[in-house]
């Protein structure tokens, strides 16, 4: 916890940006009739009855002093699709960074085993090497602020039913050059020090 504190306090730097990275997955639901739109005196009307399109699979990346954020939506969630998030990361959104420092919860796609699984060694490699991985305790996931964003996405463009996966990615796409365009920072406020007074049950009696 605490190493992922101070990663989050340290000085923006275009070399060593901050990178949070989060997944999720949301349900794709069709409609078995067309909805009624609403007009004058009349509510929009929504059948109860639906269709299930399979789920779609959300990978969330996040700069928070940047106010940056990227969002893909894939069919699975594997480790060599992570590892094609990684890549892309680097060598398409970050190709002058010396190192991305990227913070992710510590589920078992998430190394650079999943790098070797995917690509050529020497290219797995060259990847590995620009990459600071800070892990998330276990239960400590509301450390990642990728999760703040995954809340805004879900609450601002995915709270409704969405049919298909070339849909839902039309409409992030739409959400994301939104935010990015407004350049919506994340302020984070939790420090060490905070940890240590309010967390304090966690630490080892001495």
């Amino acid at each position: 916890m605490e190493d992922v504190l101070e990663v989050y306090h340290l000085p923006y730097d275009p070399k060593y940006p901050v990178v949070c990275m989060d997944e999720s997955s949301k349900q794709l639901i069709g409609e078995v009739r067309a909805p009624i739109p609403c007009k004058p005196g009349q509510p929009a009307r929504l059948d109860d009855e639906y269709v299930r399109n399979g789920v779609a699979q959300i990978f969330m990346e996040v700069e928070p002093l940047a106010g940056k954020r990227h969002v893909v939506v894939t069919e699975r969630r594997t480790r060599k699709d992570w590892a094609q998030q990684i890549k892309q990361m680097l060598v398409k959104r970050y190709p002058e960074a010396i190192k991305v420092r990227l913070v992710m919860d510590n589920l078992n796609t998430h190394n650079v085993a999943s790098l070797y699984e995917t690509f050529e060694a020497s290219e797995a490699r060259s990847l590995a090497e620009r990459l600071e991985i800070h892990h998330t305790p276990k239960h400590g996931s509301w450390l990642n602020m990728a999760e703040i964003e995954l809340s805004a996405l879900k609450g601002q463009c995915l709270d409704r039913r969405i049919a298909d996966m070339p849909t839902m990615q039309a409409e992030i796409t739409t959400w994301q050059s939104h935010r990015n365009n407004a350049s919506r920072t994340i302020d984070w406020q939790f420090s060490t020090p905070d940890a240590r007074i309010k967390l304090r049950r966690l630490y080892p009696n001495l």
